[in-house]
């Protein structure tokens, strides 16, 4: 099955980007999540407005986004969150949450697509994420989950 893609799926392509998938992959998880779109004549043309906006909301080059990275990585996230008896947090820690508090820390702007939390987040305590700076370069982000 040929598919656009509208927004970035991890392991598979950016927005803009045309993929050949299994017809059950496509069918039931990128159709019905808004992800992708059929491949047709006239998709093709949305497909050059979906590359201008993502080349506009890309880090511009890689040295800017290594410096970032840097940023990122000397970062150290205090999130508070509400939590229970043994430090269980009543809910989890979304990318939302952590793209809020790294810029509430001082840190860059990010989007929070691109953050990639590992397992859930359901304890306080110290974690950490990994964050698609660039396509070549990732950082991590250390996260301390507070009660509060």
């Amino acid at each position: 099955m040929k598919l656009i893609l509208t927004q970035e799926v991890t392991g598979l392509g950016s927005s803009g980007d045309t993929v050949e998938v299994k017809g059950g992959y496509g069918r039931n998880y990128l159709l019905p999540r808004g992800l992708a779109m059929v491949a047709t004549r006239g998709a093709e043309k949305q497909v050059e407005s979906l590359r201008r906006a993502r080349a506009a909301r890309d880090v511009a080059s890689l040295e800017e986004a290594q410096s970032i990275a840097a940023r990122l990585g000397g970062l150290t996230v205090t999130l508070p969150a509400r939590a229970g008896e043994g430090g269980r947090l009543f809910g989890r820690i979304t990318s939302a949450d952590v793209a809020a508090a790294v810029t509430a820390a001082g840190g860059p702007e990010l989007d929070r697509r691109r953050i990639e939390i590992p397992s859930s987040i359901k304890t306080t305590g110290a974690h950490t994420v990994t964050v698609r700076v660039h396509p070549e370069v990732t950082a991590s982000v250390n996260l301390d989950v507070v009660a509060g």
